[in-house]
């Protein structure tokens, strides 16, 4: 588990990670980044009170690289990949194992189930887990077990990690799918069962969401350049949604321009673009938030096109190579 600026999540993530009842041993592996919010004392306090918590230092603080200096310092043949804003179940361990071996898989993977406490972040956690907030892959929204191109999260095999080198510390989000994409070229097999659910945690705040969407958004943009034999049409989506819309609202700015200055206002047609997006993300929320309420509702409606704008702009940045010199500045 990477670790920064988690204080707090961490101590659930860990006690659930504690908690599980699988039938051998296991140890706890935390990739401590500089923290400054006070995760470094209660990881502190923590391993010293469990011998199977281990703490390694992440000097770097990114979370690939921690991820490979947690790997390096690891001693069990099997790796679970497990993320601080998330809390797996007791039973995740065990059928994640059971899966590995079942299948011959080289990873072995679920759902994130995103669960909310307050209003916003139930907004959230509904957005994810829809088909009009991420698009629907199958470790949001579940689906068949199978083969699939990658996962959430993941049980791996280690010495499967070692053979294509651990994951890429030049890629600051989106690693497993990377990591994933060099298994399967490898000849290896990325495996998705619904059986494994974890719960993760949604960011607490729309300014966190949108640094969070933006960051996403920036290194699957990366991502679909460095590889774009390997992306499907979903990814651009929401960047064409974007550049759809920005030229839609500027096109109606100048046909409204144009009717001031007497001209026939034919540009106002722009405006097309924005007024669908607006009906889509209404008929969305009054189909998805209902059982969440009114104030569920109307976070939804915030919320939605926050993930869309921010993750589709990222995207367009990303794709640009702009990631460099913006990624430093959008956080975790």
């Amino acid at each position: 588990m990477p670790v920064l600026n988690e204080v707090s999540h961490v101590r659930d993530a860990v006690d659930s990670l504690l908690a599980q009842d699988y039938d051998g041993p296991f140890e706890v592996t935390l990739a401590l980044g500089p923290s400054i919010d006070g995760t470094t004392e209660l990881v502190a306090e923590m391993s010293s009170v469990d011998p199977r918590i281990r703490v390694v230092e992440n000097e770097i603080g990114s979370t690939p690289a921690g991820l490979n200096t947690a790997i390096r310092a690891s001693r069990y043949p099997v790796i679970i990949r497990v993320d601080a804003h998330s809390v797996l179940p007791p039973d995740y361990a065990r059928i994640a194992v059971e899966t590995l071996e079942r299948t011959g898989a080289d990873n072995v993977g679920g759902i994130m189930d995103a669960r909310g406490t307050t209003p916003f972040e139930k907004a959230v956690a509904r957005a994810y887990g829809t088909r009009v907030g991420l698009g629907g892959t199958p470790f949001h929204v579940g689906g068949a077990e199978g083969a699939a191109d990658t996962v959430y999260l993941g049980c791996f095999r280690r010495e499967s990690i070692l053979r294509v080198g651990l994951f890429d510390e030049t890629i600051k989000r989106g690693q497993d799918w990377e990591l994933n994409r060099r298994l399967r070229e490898n000849g290896g097999t990325v495996w998705f069962t619904p059986r494994l659910r974890v719960t993760y945690r949604p960011r607490p705040s729309l300014s966190r969401l949108a640094r969070q969407m933006l960051s996403t958004g920036l290194w699957r943009g990366e991502l679909a350049r460095r590889f774009p034999a390997a992306n499907g049409i979903r990814y651009f989506v929401p960047p064409v949604m974007v550049l759809g819309v920005s030229v839609g609202l500027l096109l109606g700015i100048a046909g409204l321009v144009q009717a001031l200055l007497g001209a026939a206002p034919w540009l106002l047609a722009g405006l097309v673009v924005p007024a669908v997006y607006a009906v889509f993300v209404i008929l969305a929320t009054i189909a998805v938030s209902r059982p969440d309420g009114l104030r569920g509702a109307l976070w939804f409606l915030v919320v939605l096109p926050c993930i869309h704008f921010c993750w589709g702009i990222g995207f367009v940045l990303g794709y640009l190579k702009l990631t460099s010199n913006i990624t430093a500045h959008t956080g975790r």
